[in-house]
């Protein structure tokens, strides 16, 4: 058994996980080949990501699939709203507002796999 800390969205979790030598090696590889598979998704959000005027960054704080966008161009939003909704491990994760502004960009679409620290969505 191996012990991790796991910082999600600010929130400090403390997680023991088992080892399975037989089930490890498989899993490694699907993952693996999974990994290309979205990268094409992350690459078109890179370049409308340069494209938003925003200066502050959104960033995803885990990996998982956009569940919903709660906020949307132009609007306001104060440090801790819920900007974007990811969808993890059947647990929905409020993406929030680093600090007050203004929407800039929404750079994902409801139903992309983003990695961790993948950026949503600019403010200004």
């Amino acid at each position: 058994m191996k012990n991790y800390t796991i910082t999600v969205n600010g929130n400090v979790y403390d997680v023991t996980v088992e080892e399975n030598g037989a089930g490890a090696a498989p899993a490694a590889r699907p993952a693996a080949a999974a990994a290309p598979a979205q990268a094409p998704k992350a690459a078109p959000a890179a370049p409308k990501a340069a494209a938003g005027a925003g200066s502050i960054q959104v960033k995803a704080g885990a990996a998982g699939k956009v569940f919903k966008i709660e906020a949307s161009v132009g609007q306001s939003v104060q440090a801790g709203d819920p900007v974007v909704i990811i969808e993890a491990m059947k647990m929905e994760i409020p993406v929030v507002a680093p600090e007050a502004g203004t929407v800039a960009s929404i750079d994902v679409a409801v139903g992309d796999a983003v990695e961790a620290g993948a950026v949503l969505a600019t403010l200004n």
